[in-house]
């Protein structure tokens, strides 16, 4: 029983050893030795400051000291120390090429105030939104070989936006069927049924999807942008006759559905002013001329004079130039 009551006091002596050792307090450390102050050499012959013991076998270094001078170095006038050569310095350029030396001096130029506003965004040089544009233009047939249909055309869009525009259009033409094309269908005996127009006219939109610019004349800018259009709108066409030119005499009908799509691109001289090139195909059902040969009794019956309904494609080109209105504007920037 005195041996169990023995052991339990050891261990609790042991637990409460660690306890005791953490709750001492914290001894303060040494102080340090007062630094020595350095000897004044006096000479090669100059004894070591009283106190002082020299190193066995050298002489004692110290560290916080700075080193002498060598021998024969001119101190800088003022007591200043001579500036640290710094690498990449300007003084280095000029050395080694002295033409590359910077002539402007750079303390006075930073002191400048510098007023320039950069933009991450530019702004854009000619803006369309709730503008009209008037559009006159000369157009011609690009995929009719024999007949030509060139003529005057004028297109007035209104632009709800930056980059959409509603708009009318509308052209007149003037048809060239050459004399040589006739004598070559008699002389082969060849009918290519042929067609003519009148004139045209449509409601159009606009879409401008890009927009850039690019240099020319060595330093000006030009700025441009390209856009598709289409619309649904009325052509009046008639057949030309050709298997029988005596008899045939075709009228103007009523005016056909036509649809018509293109793109274009706009050249700016000016925030105003721009010239244009359009491409543009317009789409219709056309009735064309009966190339079978009909009885004599029946050749003067204008109901035996047409033959089949056609989709036809009248591709056009386009030139002209574009003028904005109002001619100015300004900017409204974000608060």
């Amino acid at each position: 029983m005195n041996q169990a009551r023995v052991g339990i006091v050891v261990l609790a002596a042991l637990m409460a050893a660690p306890s005791f050792a953490y709750a001492q307090k914290k001894k303060k450390p040494a102080p340090k030795p007062p630094p020595t102050a350095p000897a004044e050499p006096s000479g090669a012959g100059a004894a070591p400051a009283p106190g002082a013991t020299p190193a066995p076998g050298g002489t004692e270094i110290d560290a916080d000291q700075a080193a002498p001078a060598a021998p024969g170095a001119a101190a800088p006038p003022g007591g200043e120390p001579p500036p640290s050569a710094q690498p990449g310095d300007l003084g280095d350029i000029c050395k080694i090429d002295p033409s590359a030396c910077p002539t402007v001096n750079l303390t006075e130029a930073a002191k400048k105030d510098m007023r320039e506003q950069m933009y991450a965004v530019q702004q854009i040089y000619a803006l369309r939104y709730h503008r009209f544009e008037f559009q006159p233009v000369w157009t011609f047939s690009l995929n009719d070989q024999f007949v030509n249909h060139p003529g005057p055309a004028l297109a007035i869009n209104y632009y709800i936006s930056n980059v959409l525009a509603i708009g009318l259009g509308g052209g007149w033409y003037f048809n060239n069927d050459q004399k040589f094309n006739a004598e070559t269908r008699r002389a082969a005996r060849v009918a290519v049924p042929l067609t003519e127009y009148k004139a045209q006219a449509a409601l159009n939109f606009t879409y401008v999807p890009m927009y850039g610019k690019f240099a020319g004349f060595s330093d000006f800018i030009f700025h441009y942008d390209a856009y598709v259009v289409g619309g649904v709108g009325a052509i009046w066409a008639r057949p030309i006759a050709v298997v029988d030119p005596d008899n045939r005499a075709f009228k103007w009908g009523d005016p056909k559905v036509a649809f018509n799509a293109g793109i274009g691109l706009r050249v700016f001289l000016n925030r105003w002013f721009a010239a244009v090139f359009e491409v543009r195909d317009y789409i219709f059902f056309d009735k064309l001329e009966n190339t079978e040969a009909v009885p004599a009794a029946d050749a003067a019956n204008p109901s035996t004079w047409y033959g089949q309904t056609k989709l036809t494609n009248n591709v056009q080109a386009q030139f002209g130039v574009s003028i904005f209105l109002p001619f100015s504007w300004e900017y409204r920037l974000p608060k």
